[in-house]
């Protein structure tokens, strides 16, 4: 069993037995907040391999843990950051759970920097006790004068509209890096997204064996076979582009696009083989078809990630020509 297997194994335990556990506990007692902050502060020093088990577990139980805003975005914001005095400040506690944190990136909101005062609205963020706001080729730590919480349809998925009226910014570092933050926000998110279309996916066949109809399961009727057999397909294509996804901006581009899709997917042909209790209250189908949805509007929906794609690719060609 490898270190990964092995992880995966201890949160899928966790998150089953105490699925009502606290932010701060589930923390604590596995580390997982601090997987990719350096050991000096705190943390288990991991990277990308290791917080992609974590998201995809988490994206199977539709956790409601600020994982990827604070753990992945606000952690490696800081990192690559490189303020010293930012990074003792803020990473030993959320290293330890103790305090969680969101990042806005730039395009996020309408936000203006000025003498050290940020002005300006973020129409949707992330919940975090700490906002760390990318303005003005900075990395910048700012408390908002008002925030307002949304009525989301993904009620896994807590947002907020963060408000800034003149609000002092504290430097927390460069903010020449914010991509490659942004990217490896989006490998995390596929994982989480691979997580949920995999729960989808085991749902549908389940469903499929114990249902019956005109005397033998459903699964034995070549549309369902057909139908469960195509979800295979997608989801381990979407697991091989999530697991790639941190290697560079193209692979994050391809995933953020991918994932996407395979999720909204899954989660729809999961109600689809449920039949009529797939759209009921009661059976959580709805609910991953809510966070598959939610999911294809963070850090921007399937098309402007094939945009840059794309961007890229013609960019290659006509350098090399």
């Amino acid at each position: 069993m490898t270190v990964t297997d092995e992880l995966r194994s201890v949160v899928r335990a966790y998150l089953a037995d105490r699925p009502a556990a606290p932010w701060a506990a589930f923390a604590r007692e596995l580390g997982t907040a601090g997987l990719a902050v350096p050991e000096e502060y705190g943390g288990a020093g991991c990277g990308p391999a290791e917080t992609a088990v974590v998201a995809g577990e988490l994206g199977r139980t539709l956790s409601p843990y600020p994982f990827l805003q604070s753990a992945v975005l606000a952690v490696e914001a800081l990192k690559a950051g490189g303020d010293e005095a930012a990074m003792g400040r803020l990473l030993p506690a959320l290293a330890d759970g103790s305090a969680t944190a969101t990042v806005v990136l730039p395009g996020d909101g309408d936000l203006t920097l000025r003498d050290g005062l940020l002005t300006g609205v973020v129409p949707y963020a992330l919940e975090g006790d700490v906002v760390l706001v990318y303005a003005d080729g900075l990395l910048v730590e700012a408390v908002p004068t008002r925030r307002v919480a949304y009525p989301t349809m993904d009620e896994s998925r807590p947002l907020a509209e963060l408000s800034f009226d003149h609000s002092p910014a504290r430097p927390a570092g460069d903010g020449a890096a914010w991509s490659r933050v942004r990217d490896l926000g989006i490998a995390a998110l596929a994982a989480e997204q691979v997580g949920g279309a995999e729960r989808c996916l085991e749902m549908a066949t389940e469903h499929a064996k114990l249902r019956h109809q005109f005397g033998r399961p459903i699964g034995s009727f070549q549309a369902i076979k057909h139908k469960l057999a195509d979800l295979l397909l997608l989801v381990e294509s979407a697991r091989s582009a999530a697991l790639a996804a941190a290697g560079s901006e193209s692979l994050a581009a391809i995933a953020g696009s991918y994932c996407t899709e395979a999720y909204l997917t899954a989660a729809g042909e999961n109600i689809q083989v449920h039949g009529g209790i797939g759209v009921t209250w009661e059976h959580p189908a709805h609910r991953y078809l809510k966070r598959a949805t939610s999911d294809a509007q963070l850090f921007g929906p399937p098309q402007s990630h094939r945009e840059r794609l794309s961007a890229r690719v013609f960019q290659g060609k006509l350098a090399a020509q």
